[in-house]
């Protein structure tokens, strides 16, 4: 129960502190945000990776000095409990009129878990629930930029109505051609509505920061006309320079576009109308990187966002935009929903069983739990603390919409009844130093939590012949998408990857992962003999980071369908030269263009009207 009266002067100087450790963050994270859109104009590519991995960090920066400063000013371990229950309730009364209050009250948990026991992790003392509303709220500050736009075109200023509303954004270079991406911008929602018959209620809205990731922006929005939504997006690139036009449409699955980091003259392309819920399901998918949004109230973004995609749960919409810590606390929060409303049990995950990770699930709950297991076998030759720095180097690192994002939590309690036996015996077997029972719970110190997939194996064995072609060109590809960012997966076995229910290949194994600047690919020697020709043992000498693409072909390509569709496609996969190759691109600057839509829906593919 919260106490009756406020009798601990000290309560509110703790919570004022808190909320200025939470605010200090927020406005880095924003300023570092609203950057980007500088990042983009100068083609710094490599500046916007470095601003996107360090932008992760904050959070955990910024809650380690609130409870450093906590500590320091305030004894707060000596505090009472009644006086951390009084701290909670002037943290309320400072988020009245806040323009983050849920991202606040993350914070705040974020804090106080690391000074409390997990014992007091209910209401009383953390935010198990909102305490604040975020319907509503909107900058309101003078001069302040609203959330969204709307505008309300007519039938004869359609084309107009486009350029203000790029120009709106204030971009600083200048368009190649505005007027002939703008035509294609309007000819292709007109294809999309069926034609333009605008009713009583017509508009366009459009969010008001642009979405910057990787060498793109993305604007935002949807064209309401009466009672029907249609979710849209516009990707603004740099134009290739003017001779490489050609190339610039060309590429693998993903799209590899200019040469260079940059276009020879400066200006920039409309490069897409995308369309409807699936297409920005995509461009948000939780296998891509965070975007970078200058936002003053994230909970307005995200309601607009959920009424494009409606889907998309809100935690993975937060985690889109780089607010992944609240994004974890609203995943949680569902988590604990799902167990309330739900009576099947956690069980060993089918599949094969992986050498260095425990998976199990909750066939109910579409995710998969991921817990590093104590002791490996010999050939992998890893410790928990390589195996964690993969898993950050894949949330920091351009996931390009081939590596799944994952939560990573601390200290979580399970209910013991909802265990399957078997798992529990593997949990004890495999992970006891991870794993504590307490009472009716099962306290597990560290997992990783990710969207369940088909894994790739099992698929490719219950496909039909076109399913399997499919996937197979997929998984050439999503490797081929990993290389552009610099990933090379390490272990390569399909079973390490899965396919989502887009149709997409993903991979999920991350221990073995490696920068493909940091591998040293080369070809089998030739025999030099007879004997070396005939034996079953390595001749040659193997460096710590060699790797031989054509000794992939065993282990991958022992079914004939399989081998004829990844021949087809994906020969050069097996070849040392394709992976040196970009490997030096990679070293001398590139930055390779992957894009989270298809190559046919690129205006650079079509004829100038």
């Amino acid at each position: 129960m919260f106490p009756h009266k406020l009798t601990d002067s000290r309560a509110y100087d703790i919570a004022r502190a808190l909320i200025d450790g939470f605010n200090r963050h927020y406005r880095l994270f924003r300023e570092t945000s609203a950057a980007a859109k500088g990042r983009f104009e100068q083609a710094d590519w490599h500046g916007q990776q470095r601003a996107q991995a360090q932008r992760i960090e904050f959070y955990d920066q910024r809650v380690d000095e609130a409870v450093d400063r906590l500590r320091r000013e305030f004894n707060v371990e000596a505090l009472s409990m009644d006086t951390w229950q009084q701290v909670k309730l002037h943290y309320i009364g400072l988020l009245t009129d806040h323009r983050q209050p849920e991202l606040a009250e993350t914070f705040f948990n974020s804090a106080t878990a690391k000074l409390l026991h997990r014992s007091y992790f209910r209401n009383d003392f953390i935010f198990v629930r909102p305490a604040i509303s975020t319907e509503y709220i909107e900058a309101e500050e003078p001069g302040a930029v609203p959330t969204y736009r709307a505008y309300y075109p007519s039938k004869d200023n359609l084309h107009e109505t486009w350029v203000r509303i790029i120009g709106n954004f204030q971009l600083e270079l200048p368009f190649e051609d505005l007027e002939r991406d703008v035509e294609h911008v309007v000819q292709a929602m007109v294809v999309e509505l069926g034609g333009f018959r605008p009713r009583t209620n017509f508009q366009i809205q459009v969010l008001a920061s642009l979405f910057y990731r990787n060498k793109g922006a993305y604007l935002v929005g949807k064209i309401i006309n009466g009672f029907n939504e249609t979710p849209l997006a516009l990707p603004i690139l740099h134009a290739p320079p003017s001779a490489d036009r050609a190339d610039a449409a060309g590429g693998a699955q993903g799209g590899d576009a200019d040469g260079a980091t940059a276009s020879a003259d400066g200006r920039l392309v409309i490069d897409a109308a995308l369309f409807g819920e699936d297409e920005l399901l995509m461009i948000f998918s939780y296998a891509r990187a965070y975007f970078m949004v200058d936002m003053e109230v994230p909970s307005a973004h995200v309601h607009f966002l959920r009424s494009l995609m409606p889907r998309k749960p809100r935690a993975e919409l937060y985690n889109a935009i780089g607010l992944q810590k609240h994004g974890k606390n609203l995943f949680y929060r569902d988590f604990l929903a799902h167990l309330r409303h739900s009576t099947d049990a956690f069980r060993i995950a089918p599949g094969i069983k992986g050498m260095v990770m425990l998976v199990f699930d909750l066939p109910s709950f579409p995710y998969v739990f991921k817990v590093i297991k104590d002791f490996y076998p010999a050939q992998k030759d890893t410790t928990r603390e390589q195996i964690k720095a993969k898993y950050l180097l894949v949330k920091q690192h351009d996931r390009v919409g081939r590596m799944a994002d994952t939560l990573e939590y601390s200290n979580v309690a399970f209910p013991r009844q909802r265990f399957e036996d078997e798992l529990v015996a593997e949990l004890r077997h495999y992970c006891g130093s991870l794993l504590e029972e307490d009472g009716d719970m099962l306290v597990i110190r560290h997992v990783y939590i990710e969207r369940r997939m088909i894994p790739l194996n099992i698929y490719l064995h219950e496909a039909s012949p076109e399913q399997l072609a499919h996937a197979v060109v997929e998984y050439g590809n999503a490797i081929k998408d990993l290389v552009s960012a610099n990933i090379f997966p390490g272990d390569m076995l399909w079973k390490n990857f899965g396919v989502t229910r887009h149709g997409k290949v993903v991979f999920y194994d991350y221990d073995e992962i490696e920068y493909i600047t940091d591998c040293n690919f080369r070809r089998v020697p030739e025999p030099r003999n007879e004997e070396e020709e005939m034996s079953g043992e390595v001749w040659y000498s193997v460096g710590p980071h060699d790797v031989f693409p054509e000794t992939f072909a065993p282990f991958l390509l022992g079914n004939a369908q399989v081998r004829e569709v990844f021949m087809a496609h994906h020969a050069e996969l097996l070849d040392a030269a394709f992976w040196q190759g970009h490997k030096e691109r990679i070293a001398a600057g590139h930055v390779h263009d992957v894009f989270p839509y298809e190559p046919s829906k690129r205006f650079s593919r079509r004829p100038a009207q």
